[in-house]
């Protein structure tokens, strides 16, 4: 029997999230600049609405009202499908990340994400593989050569630090037992010692590494925004889009960096966990008789998943206006002969501790 109800529900959830991860990416926008005029000593954004709060919606009614130039001589289809399968896959790799503990509504388990599949973090990794495609294709469609040799760029720096991801993620999963992101997030609910939160980060600090690092490859932000570049090749493989089609790729990138985020969060910071919070009455005995309410609790869960999440967006956005660009030798050089092999130790040493029993 279908079960309509919960149909329903899970509609509201997918609805929720989506309207949060667009109202972000708009944020986004506004805190990349207010971040770097600070680092600047600039006042950045202020006339648009109090402190320049409205110039997001600015942006936005700016990229409508623009004239959509196609230029002569490319790929039409393929050209107004790159911003698409740029966008689209960032937000479908949100799906799967759990963003609190499950509810218990009337005999019912609602999981806190759109979709609780088997193989989460490989869904992630498909879909990623998915949104570089938009990339490749653009810089290909535009029937540029700036905007190809971004493309070409763009497929090397995914390439290279694909691998190292994944390599990094294995000996998250040897710990974990689970492709589950939920199940990732609850595993490190548990202590070590009584005490200790048995986070990713604590567990696997070499693949933590890794990971933060190729994450940053795969979503082209600077000291890896080599696939852009615009000293050397003008803007990439956007510079022949305009308006709403750029509009796209601009929001895909913001969009992938608040998806790269939330796994790092999950992966490695407990996901939606909040240490000792539901500890409390072993560890301090006499506080047992407090019990929180389920919707408290998960209030609570929600907010310290968007604190995490909020700290790794900053993190994004401090790099950006701190490092300098590296050189392409220097990037696949990063990839193939530090991280990769970096990742394979990882997984080995692993192993080891875990034979030890030591996590």
């Amino acid at each position: 029997m279908v079960d309509y109800i919960t149909i329903l529900i899970y509609a509201l959830i997918s609805i929720v999230v989506f309207a949060v991860l667009l109202s972000t990416v708009a944020v986004l926008t506004l805190a990349e600049r207010r971040i770097s005029a600070f680092m600047q000593d600039r006042l950045g954004p202020n006339r648009v609405g109090p402190w320049g709060l409205l110039q997001p919606v600015a942006d936005g009614i700016k990229f409508i009202m623009k004239e959509d130039v196609i230029p002569l001589e490319v790929n039409r289809f393929l050209y107004i499908l790159a911003p698409l399968m740029t966008i689209i896959p960032a937000m479908l790799a949100f799906a799967v990340v759990p963003f609190g503990h499950d509810l218990f509504l009337r005999g019912r388990v609602i999981n806190l994400q759109v979709a609780n599949f088997d193989i989460g973090i490989l869904y992630i990794f498909a879909i990623a593989a998915m949104g570089i495609f938009g990339i490749i294709i653009g810089g290909w469609a535009s029937n540029n050569k700036y905007s190809l040799l971004g493309g070409l760029r763009s497929a090397s720096q995914f390439i290279s630090y694909e691998i190292a991801m994944s390599l990094a993620v294995i000996g998250i999963l040897m710990v974990y037992g689970s492709l589950r992101l939920n199940d990732i997030a609850q595993y490190q609910g548990s202590l070590w010692f009584g005490f200790i939160p048995k986070w990713g980060i604590l567990v696997q600090p070499l693949g933590f590494i890794i990971f933060i690092v190729s994450v940053y490859a795969e979503t082209n932000r600077v000291p890896f925004d080599l696939p852009e570049a615009e000293a050397e090749l003008v803007g990439g493989y956007h510079t022949e889009y305009s308006s709403m089609k750029f509009a796209f790729f601009f929001m895909g990138e913001y969009a992938n960096m608040i998806t790269a985020s939330a796994l790092i969060a999950t992966l490695y910071f407990g996901g939606w966990q909040v240490p000792y919070l539901h500890n409390i009455g072993f560890i301090f005995p006499k506080l047992g008789i407090f019990h929180l309410q389920q919707w408290l609790v998960a209030l609570i869960e929600i907010l310290s998943f968007a604190i995490k999440v909020g700290f790794f967006l900053f993190l994004f956005l401090w790099i950006r206006w701190t490092l300098p660009r590296f050189r392409f030798d220097q990037l696949t050089d990063l990839g193939w002969k530090v991280l990769i092999p970096l990742a394979l130790l990882n997984i080995v040493v692993t192993g080891a501790l875990m034979m030890l029993r030591i996590i």
